[in-house]
């Protein structure tokens, strides 16, 4: 059996002050997606994150204010054949995000409620069920 190609990236769960989740879709694609990217030789997962937030959507954020929930392996949204290492940190903040470099388009989403939009495996396998699972853990204490 031959090995699929791997894709190793650092991707955020960027919420706001009201739950919702930022998701992207980069330029040439149809699956909207977390922000982040491919860590470079010699960077940790983190700083290619804040790499990536800065390059992408201007955000400043430290890298102090970051969660790291895991390591998630999936399958890749863009390349055909591909699986996906993520290495997923979540963060909250108040900055409005401005779409740059590939990024084509941005949209804050309730997690709940995201049905009709084009997600990506990792999005929509892993993700929205952890953020769905934070914030409602969140909204009521007594759920362990």
């Amino acid at each position: 059996m031959v090995a699929r190609p791997v894709i190793r990236v650092a991707a955020a769960l960027i919420v706001d002050g009201t739950g919702q989740l930022l998701l992207v879709r980069k330029r040439g694609t149809g699956m909207f997606m977390q922000a982040g990217g491919k860590i470079e030789p010699q960077e940790t997962p983190l700083a290619a994150l804040v790499r990536e937030l800065g390059e992408e959507l201007g955000l400043t954020l430290d890298g102090n204010t970051f969660e790291y929930l895991g390591r998630f392996d999936t399958q890749a949204a863009n390349e055909h054949g591909h699986d996906l290492i993520a290495e997923v940190f979540a963060v909250e903040t108040d900055q409005v995000p401005v779409a740059a470099a590939e990024i084509d388009e941005l949209r804050w989403v309730d997690p709940a409620s995201h049905e009709g939009i084009p997600l990506a495996p990792l999005t929509t396998d892993v993700l929205i069920p952890l953020a769905l699972d934070r914030w409602t853990r969140a909204a009521n204490p007594r759920i362990h």
